[in-house]
């Protein structure tokens, strides 16, 4: 009942704290004007998801003095998602040079993972695989990864919230096939934050933007669900590999779009507009079906093989392969990475 409270305000906080932001940036010209490589055509309020940034961290600090949370998950989430709210809100009012950026990126990473204090074992071919100093390297390159992804895919409305507010849900049912009197986990509070912090914000961003999210919002959510699939997957060994199914849409536009451009010889940090979803908003003109689309492909299709990993009906590796080949596929044959805004 206290979670389930809480979560509640948070939502409504949010949605009254992105109003508030919507209306502070149209009165100090905080307004991202449309360029080539956008995806708008409107110039629109931008820094929204300082909304979610606040509420989520105002919600788990809530959560950790009632005793529902850890202080080590408090921290681990707290620090990191702080430090990339931060460096995100600076460089939505500004500009951050790359390489600081990615720098401070790592910075959060780290932090989240110290908090944290292991990688976890993952379930590779049925067998547990516990990876001690080398896990918590790949979790730095991982953890940066997905909060730079999430960035990259913050292009159309309400994608990105939509996309947090389906992790948080679906991780609630993933959890759920994996371990006993799930309900009683922390991890499941925490999730009901981020999708509530999510919801209020995605009614002020879709169907039509009235603000955007901005790299404060973006980077936060990205490194905030990285770290989470972790704390989750201290429960059970499969639910790395579940969890990570979950995220198919996001990771796999964003790993193949990079990986063709520096096929290509393009510049990583480059700004480009090739993306799967910006192909198709291109293509269907409108940012609507595209995200309902990346919805159902995540309800319909990514989360039942989440679950079934999760239940340990099929090995995570096999399950991962099958449910990403059409992504990987549909990816390529519209021309990500290389159909750019002017191709």
């Amino acid at each position: 009942m206290l979670v389930m409270s809480v979560a509640v305000a948070i939502f409504i906080f949010s949605f009254a704290l992105t109003w508030g932001l919507r209306v502070y940036a149209l009165k100090n010209n905080v307004i991202d004007v449309p360029n080539q490589r956008s995806s708008h055509s409107v110039p629109t309020p931008r820094g929204g998801g300082v909304a979610i940034v606040v509420a989520f961290l105002v919600g788990i600090f809530v959560l950790s003095a009632t005793g529902t949370v850890t202080l080590s998950q408090t921290l681990s989430l707290f620090v990191a998602g702080l430090v990339t709210a931060v460096v995100g809100f600076l460089d939505d009012h500004g500009h951050i040079a790359a390489r600081w950026r990615l720098l401070m990126h790592f910075f959060a990473a780290a932090a989240g993972l110290f908090f944290l204090g292991q990688f976890p074992t993952i379930d590779i071919f049925g067998y547990p695989f516990s990876a001690g100093w080398a896990g918590m390297i790949f979790g730095l390159v991982y953890l940066a990864w997905m909060l730079n992804l999430y960035n990259f895919m913050d292009g159309i409305n309400g994608l990105a919230s939509m996309e947090a507010i389906f992790f948080a849900l679906a991780s609630c049912l993933v959890i759920a096939f994996a371990i006993p009197n799930a309900i009683e986990t922390s991890q499941l509070a925490i999730l009901s934050l981020l999708g509530c912090a999510a919801l209020g914000f995605i009614f002020w961003n879709f169907p039509k933007a009235k603000i955007f999210m901005g790299d404060a919002g973006s980077g936060f959510l990205g490194i905030t669900i990285g770290l989470i699939v972790l704390h989750v997957a201290l429960l059970n060994s499969k639910l790395f590999l579940a969890e990570i199914c979950l995220l198919g849409v996001f990771i796999v536009d964003a790993t193949v779009t990079l990986l063709r451009r520096l096929i290509g010889g393009k510049k990583a940090y480059e700004a480009h507009a090739s993306h799967t979803y910006q192909i198709l908003a291109r293509k269907y003109a409108s940012h609507k079906p595209v995200t309902i689309g990346a919805l159902v492909i995540n309800v319909l299709w990514l989360l039942p093989f989440a679950v079934i990993i999760s239940s340990g009906k099929v090995t995570g590796v096999v399950g991962i392969l099958i449910a990403w080949l059409p992504l990987v596929v549909a990816a390529y044959r519209n021309g990500a990475g290389v159909r750019d805004k002017n191709q």
